[in-house]
């Protein structure tokens, strides 16, 4: 977490406890701490603080777009491409017919794909269209702003998971204008638990946990206040003096992937998966192939030498399948290698990389 989250999280915990919905000065203190914090996200990602509906992370805001939208237009199909997130994927079999949107090499949504399967005048309408505003896995920039356009021509909800992107991208959801888009506070220095759900003005779609009538009756339970102060301290330390704080993370992260992808390429068999073009991914990560050896092994190694990587092999995941990501893109997950930085990485961290990498695959080649 960022040192302005810990801070404004420490100083939290000294305050009197109380219920928000309350009228007691108790309860006045903690709905004041709560708006403060929805206008700081707001405010980071231009849209108006209404907009702006607190969950307990990207995942539950992902359930929350599509239990909303399926219920909008019951029976309809979602439009979804394999490289969506786990969760964005597994909410949309539950609750719908999927239907696959085409992505290429590298890992990119297809517009035409998008075109042809939204159907012509008279064909009926999905319920929803998946369009992620970065991969996680590989980084790659997504056609967003042509989606949403499409859709909202059609009169079809989109929903955007910019966990990935918010934080490490300057953000203009208002400019935007997508019908729901999900964030993770974790992803950008926030508290782990809490994320938000951002949702198009105007637009009423049914809650996904009821019981209650927090959040403006949209989304029911007893506010995380902590998680939520935490996150309004990182979302605001992003968008201090007009985001200049994001750009010069996104910048310097910039710097440092590249110089982790000249010491990966310089080794025979490694290439990168993904957008070739910086522009068309994300600053902060990068997504490896490396011939000769599974990953496994080299993550070992690499954690041996104090450097923590991950993979889209089943092995080194939570799932016991390979990455659909990576399989998606006509990649082998088995022998990938993803490396992202953040904005506490070092230029020793980055170092210490470059020097354990080679001789890391190197050694397990060898052994073969």
């Amino acid at each position: 977490m960022r040192s302005e989250v810990v801070g404004a999280l420490r100083g939290w915990m000294k305050e009197p406890a109380g219920d928000p919905g309350r009228v007691h000065e108790e309860g006045r203190r903690v709905r004041a701490a709560i708006e403060e914090a929805r206008d700081q996200v707001a405010h980071l990602l231009r849209v108006r603080p209404r907009q702006v509906v607190f969950t307990s992370g990207g995942t539950e805001a992902v359930n929350a777009a599509v239990w909303g939208a399926t219920r909008a237009r019951p029976g309809g199909r979602v439009l979804c491409a394999a490289v969506e997130h786990s969760s964005v994927r597994d909410s949309s079999v539950r609750l719908a017919e999927v239907e696959d949107l085409p992505v290429d090499r590298q890992g990119r949504i297809d517009p035409d794909g998008v075109t042809a399967a939204l159907g012509g005048p008279g064909d009926e309408l999905p319920a929803l269209v998946h369009c992620q505003w970065a991969n996680h896995e590989v980084g790659t920039l997504q056609p967003v702003a042509h989606v949403v356009e499409m859709c909202r021509r059609r009169g079809v909800l989109v929903h955007v998971d910019a966990a990935a992107a918010c934080g490490h991208l300057d953000l203009d959801l208002g400019e935007l204008d997508a019908d729901l888009v999900s964030v993770s506070g974790h992803k950008f220095g926030g508290p782990p638990g809490v994320g938000a759900l951002v949702v198009r003005r105007g637009l009423r779609v049914d809650p996904y946990l009821v019981g209650g009538q927090q959040e403006r009756g949209r989304r029911a339970g007893m506010e995380p206040v902590g998680a939520i102060v935490g996150l309004g301290a990182a979302a605001a330390a992003l968008a201090a003096d007009g985001v200049a704080r994001l750009t010069h993370e996104a910048a310097r992260a910039r710097d440092q992937i590249d110089r982790i992808l000249s010491s990966a390429l310089a080794v025979d068999g490694v290439e990168l998966v993904g957008n070739p073009d910086p522009a068309g991914r994300l600053p902060h990560l990068v997504c490896l192939g490396v011939a000769g050896v599974e990953a496994e092994p080299v993550l070992l190694g690499l954690d041996r030498a104090g450097v923590a990587a991950h993979s889209g092999s089943s092995c080194a995941s939570e799932s016991l399948e390979p990455s659909p990501v990576l399989e998606a893109m006509g990649e082998d997950p088995s022998r990938s290698l993803r490396l992202s930085v953040g904005w506490t990485t070092t230029e020793d961290d980055v170092d210490a990389f470059a020097a354990a990498f080679a001789p890391v695959v190197a050694g397990l080649r060898s052994l073969r």
